[in-house]
C-alpha cells in the first residue's frame, strides 16, 4: 500500500527575521494544508531549506510537524545526506519522532556510481522499519541520476524501499522505469508541470511545491484523475502552467516563499546563500498568482 496517493506538499520552513525557525507560522501553514485537502506533508525537503538547517533544527522541525499533524495525514520526513552515516542518523531519529515515511535524496557532490547508490539507499533503509521513498533530482546532485534499473532493483530487493520521487524531467526514463517496475515502484512526480503525465504512467501522485500556495487545486489534479475525470485533471494542470513556471523562474524555494508572503502567509526570510527574489521575477510571479486567482 502506498505511503499516500494524491498531492503531498513539499512544505516550506518559515523563518523569523533573526533566522530562527518560526514554529507558530509553521503550525498555521500545516493547518492550512490540511484544510486544503493536501494528502501528505513532506517536511525538511529541498523546499524546506533542509540544507541550511542544523541537524538539531532539522530533527526539531520534523518532531514539531509530526506533533501538529497528529496522525491526520502522513508525514514524510526528508532525511537524505551525501554522507551515508548522517542519512542513517537522521532517518533513525525521524522514525523515533513518529514520521510515517522517509524521503531520501540521491547523495550530492560525491557523485556515487549506481553500485554506490544502491548500497547507500539499502544501508539507510535497512536502518529503519518505516517506508523509504527515493528522491531522484539530478539537477540538485551534480547530475547523479538513479537509473531505472537501480530504482526497480532497490524497490524489489529492499522491503521498505517503496518508490521514487522523480524530478528528472525525463518522461522517457520514467516510462522505461515503470515498464520494468512490475508494480513494485510507487511513482511520485517531483515536477508540478508533469503531474498528469506521471499519473498516466501509473504515478501515485506528486510531491509538490505548488501545493504550498494552491493545496486544493493540486489535490484536485490528482483526485480528478483518479476519479476518471482526466479532462478535469488536465484542465487544472494546464491552467497552472504559467504559475508553475513563475514558481521556478528562480531556484526553489525563493519564489514560493515570496508567493506565500504575497498572500499574507508569513514564510519569512530565506537562509543564505539564497537571496530575495529579483523585482522583475517577483512581478512575473504576482501576475501569475493573480491569473490563477490566488491574489
Amino acid at each position: 500500500m502506498a505511503v499516500f496517493t494524491g498531492a503531498g506538499v513539499a512544505i516550506v520552513t518559515p523563518f523569523k527575521e533573526n533566522g530562527e525557525v518560526n514554529y507558530e507560522e509553521f503550525a498555521k501553514q500545516i493547518e492550512l494544508q490540511i484544510a486544503g485537502e493536501t494528502d501528505a506533508i513532506i517536511v525538511c525537503g529541498t523546499t524546506g531549506e533542509a540544507s541550511t538547517l542544523s541537524h538539531e533544527e532539522h530533527l526539531d522541525v520534523i518532531r514539531y510537524c509530526v506533533k501538529v499533524v497528529n496522525g491526520r495525514i502522513p508525514v514524510v520526513a526528508g532525511t537524505g545526506s551525501n554522507c551515508t552515516e548522517t542519512a542513517v542518523y537522521l532517518s533513525q531519529e525521524a522514525e523515533k519522532a513518529g514520521a510515517d515515511a522517509l524521503l531520501v535524496v540521491t547523495p550530492y557532490y560525491n557523485k556515487a556510481t549506481q553500485k554506490g547508490l544502491y548500497e547507500h539507499f539499502k544501508i539507510v533503509a535497512d536502518s529503519v522499519k518505516i517506508p523509504v521513498i527515493l528522491y531522484n533530482i539530478p539537477g540538485r546532485t551534480g547530475g547523479v541520476n538513479i537509473l531505472p534499473e537501480t530504482v526497480v532493483r532497490l524497490c524489489t530487493e529492499v522491503e521498505n524501499i517503496v518508490g521514487v520521487k522523480d524530478a528528472t524531467g525525463n518522461i522517457s526514463q520514467v516510462a522505461k522505469m515503470m515498464a520494468l517496475a512490475n508494480g513494485k515502484v510507487d511513482l511520485y512526480s517531483g515536477n508540478d508541470d508533469q503531474i498528469v503525465p506521471m499519473l498516466s504512467l501509473g504515478g501515485k501522485g506528486v510531491i509538490s511545491v505548488l501545493s504550498n500556495i494552491a493545496p486544493k487545486q493540486t489535490h484536485d489534479i490528482c483526485a480528478k484523475y483518479f476519479e476518471g475525470d482526466v479532462e478535469g485533471s488536465r484542465k487544472i494542470q494546464l491552467e497552472a502552467i504559467e504559475l508553475i513556471d513563475a514558481l521556478f523562474c528562480e531556484v526553489n524555494p525563493i519564489p514560493v516563499k515570496k508567493a506565500l508572503n504575497l498572500m499574507g502567509l508569513n514564510a519569512g526570510i530565506l537562509r543564505r546563500p539564497l537571496t530575495e527574489m529579483e523585482d522583475v521575477n517577483a512581478a512575473k510571479l504576482e501576475k501569475a498568482m493573480k491569473g490563477f486567482g490566488l491574489l
